[in-house]
């Protein structure tokens, strides 16, 4: 069975600290928590879990960090976890499970990070992170912010769910701020100009989000995932270029349903149903994309309910109702699932009252 060494840096997370630890800490082997500055409880908290609970300076660089938590790791294999991440029980199982079954050769597992749940706690956002690596090829981490190790050697793609199951109401200019300090000393890279447009729209600077996304697309280097996805942003920046983003991210690679969803949508709002119905179709036969960031409803639930509206809208109630049904089988109780029952249980009882039977069936 292979060890594991349960690497941590955290700041001020009293509140959430204990939720992670005990997720996980029948799984792992060793904890490692390195403190960057607590003024609260968190090292105290940390120290009932593991005697190794290490101080470091911030100094504005996550990779730094990260780095010098990986040195202090012991094991076959280092993990990361944030404070307000944790894992399921079918995901300790699958841990543990993993332990005995994995090979020598492993150089990096990827494991699912599921950044949003429905309000029945099914994924609706994801996204794949390095998450586990073996000691010995001492990986280092990059990047001041967002940082990452960059897949190399023999990956496995495993089915332990990562949940982040943050509290925290309130997005703050932390990131952007580092982001800002480096562009003063040199230029960002491809990656770092990406995240820096993300943390422009998140803090709500959204004219300049949409240039720092169009620089991150201008300059060519960029992975294919974050060049679909960016143009997915700017269509939301620029609703009056929506189409034009959303139809130049099919030059990065195929089509995903996200964006196959989005353009249906699009359509639909510009009443150009027949069109909006032809995308939502394809949005059903698209595939999910490892490593690409993975909207769930748009596999099958928003498709579903995309094509119920636009056949709705052409007065074919049939197919409109054979679409709400599809859509109600992945979301039973969801607001438009429950208004869309409610519209044809209304012209079901219309019809019914007036002919004797249901037309629709």
């Amino acid at each position: 069975m292979k060890t594991i060494s349960l690497c941590m840096i955290v700041k001020d997370e009293e509140a959430v600290l204990s939720r992670a630890l005990d997720s996980i800490k029948d799984v792992v082997d060793e904890m490692i928590i390195v403190d960057t500055g607590s003024k609260d409880q968190t090292k105290a908290i940390a120290s009932r879990y593991t005697p190794h609970v290490y101080d470091f300076i911030w100094c504005s660089d996550f990779a730094k960090a990260r780095n010098y938590a990986f040195s202090k790791g012991t094991m076959d294999y280092l993990m990361w976890l944030d404070a307000d991440d944790v894992l399921k029980e079918a995901d300790r199982q699958e841990l543990l499970a993993l332990k005995e079954t994995l090979n020598d050769d492993v150089d990096m597992v990827m494991m699912p990070y599921v950044a949003a749940v429905h309000e029945d706690g099914s994924v609706a956002f994801s996204y794949e992170r390095e998450r586990l690596f073996r000691r010995d090829r001492h990986d280092q981490w990059q990047g001041a912010v967002h940082e990452v190790i960059v897949p190399a050697g023999k990956v496995l793609h495993s089915r332990v769910h990562i949940w982040h199951q943050s509290i925290k109401k309130t997005k703050t200019r932390r990131n952007l701020d580092i982001y800002e300090a480096i562009r003063k000393t040199r230029s960002l890279d491809a990656r770092e100009q990406f995240y820096y447009a993300r943390e422009l729209q998140e803090c709500g600077e959204s004219r300049a989000a949409v240039q720092a996304f169009i620089t991150f697309l201008q300059r060519g280097d960029g992975w294919a995932e974050n060049c679909i996805d960016a143009c997915r942003h700017l269509a939301y920046l620029e609703p009056e270029e929506a189409l034009n983003w959303l139809f130049h991210s099919f030059i990065y690679g195929k089509p995903h349903a996200e964006v196959l969803c989005e353009i249906g949508s699009c359509l639909f709002q510009m009443r150009r149903y027949q069109e909006a119905i032809y995308w939502y179709r394809q949005a059903l036969h698209a595939k999910r994309v490892k490593g690409a960031f993975i909207v769930e409803d748009a596999y099958g639930f928003l498709p579903s309910l995309g094509l119920c509206v636009c056949y709705d809208q052409l007065h074919q109630q049939k197919r409109a109702y054979h679409w709400h049904l599809r859509s109600k089988h992945y979301h039973p109780e969801h607001p438009s699932v429950l208004h869309n029952e409610a519209y044809f249980q209304q012209i079901l009882g219309s019809l019914h009252a007036k002919q004797g039977k249901t037309m629709i069936k």
